[in-house]
């Protein structure tokens, strides 16, 4: 049972340390100090603007894709959250407002979405892979991930931030 223990505990900590360092070359063109000016057009003709948001408090900003299969895992994560912390998305090359409107009906997701067609606003962050949460905090990012994320680590980013 020990040797088990110890074994389960070392695949633990490779797990993680493989994890960061996926995390790491994923997101190795977000410039960490100098965050652009993040602001859209919401599908529901709403213009936000994320970093001065950011100064009330922190923000989670979503980057997904209708097309992502994780996303369409870690989405209900963040429709839940959206209702208890500032949540916004940025859907990249999702379709028209109309189709993205559609889509969040279909699913019942109730988050903010500014429709990023382009990926302009992707491509102003160096953002390459969905799915990709970023807490936003004073202006600044303090915290993101990309990949899977569950409910707990949703939380644990806005608490981190918060503190």
């Amino acid at each position: 049972m020990k040797s088990w223990l110890k074994q389960i505990a070392i695949f633990g900590v490779i797990f993680l340390i493989m994890s960061f360092a996926v995390d790491t070359w994923r997101t190795k063109d977000i410039d960490r100090q100098a965050l652009p000016e993040l602001q859209g057009l919401t599908i529901n003709n709403q213009t936000i603007d994320l970093k001065a948001l950011s100064f009330e408090q922190p923000v989670l900003v979503y980057f997904w894709g209708t097309w992502c299969p994780v996303c369409s895992v870690v989405s209900p994560s963040v429709d839940t959250i959206s209702q208890y912390y500032p949540t916004y998305s940025i859907a990249m090359q999702s379709g028209d407002n109309e189709t993205l409107q559609a889509y969040m009906n279909s699913e019942e997701y109730q988050f903010q979405v500014i429709n990023d067609n382009d990926n302009a606003i992707a491509k102003s962050l160096g953002v390459q892979v969905t799915p990709l949460v970023m807490v936003i905090d004073q202006g600044e990012l303090v915290n993101f991930t990309t990949g899977y994320v569950s409910l707990l680590g949703l939380w644990w980013r806005i608490a981190w931030a918060s503190w």
